[in-house]
């Protein structure tokens, strides 16, 4: 065990040696370091590493030959579901209570977290800061990394101008994931590594990358946006509020609670276990050494899949067709629950329900339906939606083909996003992408400063599990 002693006296004098330094090396770009009399983010992590390391060495010492799992053939056809065999220390999914944001709810990381000045929904930057350390940051903190972030936000020209000329019939997604592959010029870690460095250092420039790809987001998303929806009416960068202030305004949104929305939709679209497609994705691109970016990028290839993030578009689609379909016959539970079974009946699915993990309400949908209450009045898209939620659940539940007919993230995001005037619901995944970011990018940079290693499962064929089989069970399996 490590004693409070250690942990003191080493902290202590990491952040003296970081302190000293007042700015930022990054691939011959300087970055002013916000100082305050509080450690800043990177101080913290680094601070944390050490006893990271020595928890999991004598982890490994004490139990690195003990099971955690087993793989039983139906899961390896099934997407490996539910196989215990891989490490991502920055949240956890339970079946039943959600996911825990190092060991946060989400409920308590909406109280616990620092917020914009009269709001009620914790600021991103707070998150990531949790995320990366474990730790709940003090406003002051927040407020350094807000500056920090902000300073490294501005997009080189010659990459708007890039982002500019894709095709606007290119899907957002696309768009989006080529413009942060073409970031990866500016990589801090690519240039560290072509130079030779030492293995204790990839790390730092790892957490370079990351700050700057996360700053950089909100732009290369208001980029596509205004281009492919608003005929090439390109506005302002923004870069002197937090992170969803200065996004929601380069999109072109004036509400206020626009803003707050996007603090609450990034937040909770940031992570969510790792192993997902974009999580999963993310971590094993990046143990092959690819810097953030290609790592990146690859993560939003995979969130761009219909079966993970584009989910909240086709949720969107689903809600305007139902709606459509229902015609002028009132709202109410009996109308929702015959168009449900309608639905069924012609051997369609109600998307935005059941998840692979999950087996109780997501409390991600649970949060929006609450923000809704709080904040929307007489939206008809909202109380469809609200009313679908009701029912669904019970009608999935009598069809019988469902294991979890409870709601989802993407079950609610997409009408409140219509709500303030966000319509355009081929540009979702990429606001889903700005958030993951948040999540997927300090992992990579634990994984870094943890050595972990390249990942590399072992494979089967058919012919060979059949094989096995036979010979462990001569007369079949009973």
């Amino acid at each position: 065990r490590v004693s409070r002693r250690e942990v003191s006296s080493h902290a202590g004098r990491m952040l003296s040696r970081l302190r000293s330094a007042r700015v930022v090396a990054n691939h011959g770009k300087k970055f002013v370091r916000h100082l305050s009399s509080e450690p800043g983010l990177k101080e913290v992590f680094a601070s944390k590493i050490p006893i990271w390391q020595k928890e999991i060495k004598e982890l490994k010492t004490l139990y690195g030959d003990k099971i955690l799992g087993t793989c039983t053939v139906e899961q390896a056809y099934g997407g490996m579901r539910s196989v215990k065999s891989m490490v991502y220390e920055t949240s956890l999914l339970d079946p039943v209570e959600g996911i825990r944001f190092r060991g946060l709810t989400i409920p308590e990381c909406q109280v616990q977290l620092p917020k914009a000045p009269g709001g009620q929904e914790p600021l991103p930057e707070a998150l990531l800061w949790l995320l990366l350390t474990g730790d709940v940051p003090s406003d002051a903190q927040v407020q350094g990394l807000i500056k920090d972030m902000n300073a490294r936000a501005p997009v080189p020209e010659w990459i708007e101008k890039t982002v500019l000329n894709f095709p606007k019939d290119l899907h957002p997604m696309t768009q989006f994931s080529m413009a942060i592959l073409a970031c990866q010029k500016e990589s801090n870690f690519a240039a560290a590594y072509a130079k030779g460095m030492k293995k204790n250092e990839y790390w730092d420039h790892t957490y370079e990358d990351m700050l700057t790809c996360i700053a950089r987001l909100p732009r290369i998303a208001a980029l596509i946006y205004r281009n492919v929806f608003k005929n090439g009416d390109i506005l302002p960068a923004v870069h002197d509020k937090d992170m969803s202030a200065n996004f929601t305004e380069m999109l072109g949104m004036k509400d206020p609670m626009f803003a707050e929305l996007m603090r609450l939709y990034l937040c909770i679209h940031s992570d969510h276990e790792g192993g997902n497609v974009s999580a999963h994705t993310c971590h094993l691109v990046g143990s092959a050494l690819s810097d953030t970016y290609l790592s990146l990028s690859a993560s939003m290839n995979g969130l761009a899949g219909p079966l993970h993030g584009l989910a909240n578009q086709e949720v969107l689609k689903f809600i305007k067709d139902f709606k459509e379909d229902m015609g002028s016959a009132p709202l109410t539970e009996e109308a929702v629950k015959a168009q449900c079974w309608k639905v069924l009946n012609s051997g369609r699915v109600i998307p935005g329900y059941g998840h692979a993990v999950l087996r109780k309400t997501d409390p991600r949908y649970t949060c929006q339906a609450e923000f809704a209450k709080k904040h929307i009045k007489d939206d008809e898209m909202v109380k469809l939606v609200q009313m679908i939620c009701q029912v669904a659940p019970g009608v999935l539940t009598e069809h019988g083909k469902t294991k979890n007919p409870w709601p989802n993230v993407d079950a609610h995001s997409g009408v409140l996003l219509v709500h303030y005037g966000m319509t355009e619901e081929e540009f979702f995944t990429v606001m889903f992408g700005v958030g993951r970011a948040l999540g997927v990018l300090p992992m990579l940079t634990i994984s870094r400063a943890l050595g972990f290693s390249l990942e590399r499962p072992k494979s089967l064929t058919t012919s060979s599990i059949k094989k096995t089989m036979e010979i462990m069970y001569p007369h079949g399996h009973a």
